[in-house]
């Protein structure tokens, strides 16, 4: 066969204006390509198909640019992934991280009172209004009961049957000196007194608990819930001529808003970056441009099982009544120096729902491993479960070694 020199074809049919050694190299950088996208096996759909001849093997080897078993990715010797990977070993270092969450302002569950009436009746008088503040004893809301006039009765009744049961006692008692009685009467006059005598405790102890004075002149029926302690009026919910037939429902709540708490709810995963005593700073939204330092009261043993978030309070002290129920806050608690297991974040690699890297088992081996993430700081992340520090792994490139 004769061949123009001047054509651009070779012996081995290559197409004009392209040589043989530039046919394989353009085969071979196809090849390189869908082994970095699809894995090694990819040459093969290439050269499998129909108008492609099988490559060199010098070809083949440099095409293999990583061997994938399970979770195990290797990289053989002429592999091009080795250039596009960085590797570094899991240090420890020293991190100072604040918490810093948002907060509530809340009454002191101990300083604060649901006051319920005493007994049912409808509301003659309101004589306070929702924000009052009181003092101890001062009258609060008045009630026109009829129980306390069956109250009342109880009591005078209780009264004479005591006295009739202790003038029959005592008249036994000098009968039975001088033979006069039985001893069965006595046994029953001395029942009856003690049996009276409890009646009596019990109507008297009745009458102290509503609150009036069992031997008052004026035994009407209206009845004066006063204030428990000094404080704020914070809930109302009785009003004037309302019927109250629930003794047991509040018909307000006095609150002591000399001392209030400052709750925050801090996520699961950072309860151990909190304690009793911690200092903290506080920033109320009423207040933005002053910080308030405090303490940490105590650290809940209960967590949400709804919101996985543990309650922190600081408690303050609120003279003037600066701190108000329902204020939003900023609080930040200063954490103590951990020394904990650091990787940039361009280590992790997403796979699924999981967060993995790539650990270098022996050289140019690496083993994809789940991993747990504690918290973020700049462009490092915190690692608590999957590695160990001094292991290495992949920092940069780790996408190439993925699925």
């Amino acid at each position: 066969m004769h061949v123009d020199p001047n054509s651009g074809a070779d012996p081995g049919g290559s197409p004009p204006g392209r040589s043989a050694p530039s046919r394989a190299r353009a085969k071979m950088a196809l090849l390189l390509l869908l082994a970095s996208l699809f894995g090694a096996g990819a040459y093969r759909l290439l050269f499998d198909s129909p108008g492609y001849s099988e490559p060199s093997p010098v070809v083949v080897k440099a095409a293999r640019s990583l061997i994938r078993s399970g979770e195990t990715v290797t990289l053989p010797e002429g592999s091009p992934l080795r250039g596009e990977l960085k590797i570094e070993p899991i240090v420890a270092k020293d991190i100072k991280r604040d918490l810093v969450l948002p907060a509530v302002v809340e009454a002191d569950p101990a300083r604060l009172i649901k006051v319920t009436p005493p007994l049912a009746g409808r509301v003659t008088q309101l004589k306070v209004g929702l924000g009052h503040r009181v003092e101890a004893g001062q009258a609060l809301v008045v009630i026109d009961s009829p129980d306390l006039g069956t109250a009342y009765s109880d009591y005078d009744r209780a009264k004479v049957l005591l006295s009739l049961a202790t003038e029959t006692r005592n008249r036994l008692r000098a009968l039975q000196k001088i033979g006069g009685a039985a001893t069965k009467d006595l046994q029953q006059a001395e029942t009856d007194y003690v049996t009276a005598e409890v009646e009596m405790e019990r109507a008297t102890a009745h009458l102290k608990q509503i609150g009036v004075d069992p031997d008052a002149t004026n035994k009407s029926r209206t009845v004066t819930v006063v204030a428990p302690m000094a404080g704020s009026v914070i809930d109302l919910g009785v009003a004037p001529g309302e019927y109250w037939n629930d003794s047991t429902a509040a018909m307000m709540t006095v609150a002591d808003l000399k001392t209030i708490w400052v709750t925050a709810s801090v996520p699961e995963k950072d309860t151990s970056l909190v304690s009793k005593g911690q200092s903290v700073a506080v920033v109320f939204a009423a207040y933005p441009t002053e910080t308030f330092h405090g303490n940490v009261l105590f650290v809940s043993d209960v967590l949400d099982p709804t919101t996985r978030r543990t309650k922190v309070t600081i408690a303050f002290d609120n003279p003037g009544t600066r701190f108000r129920p329902g204020m939003f806050a900023s609080v930040s608690f200063f954490a103590p120096v951990q020394k904990v297991a650091v990787v940039p974040t361009s280590a992790l690699v997403l796979k699924d729902d999981e967060t993995q890297v790539f650990v270098e088992t022996k050289p140019w081996t690496f083993e994809a491993r789940d991993v747990d993430i504690g918290f973020q700081q700049g462009n490092q992340v915190t690692l608590t479960r999957g590695v160990k520090v001094g292991d290495r792994v992949v920092v940069s490139g780790g996408a190439l070694l993925g699925d």
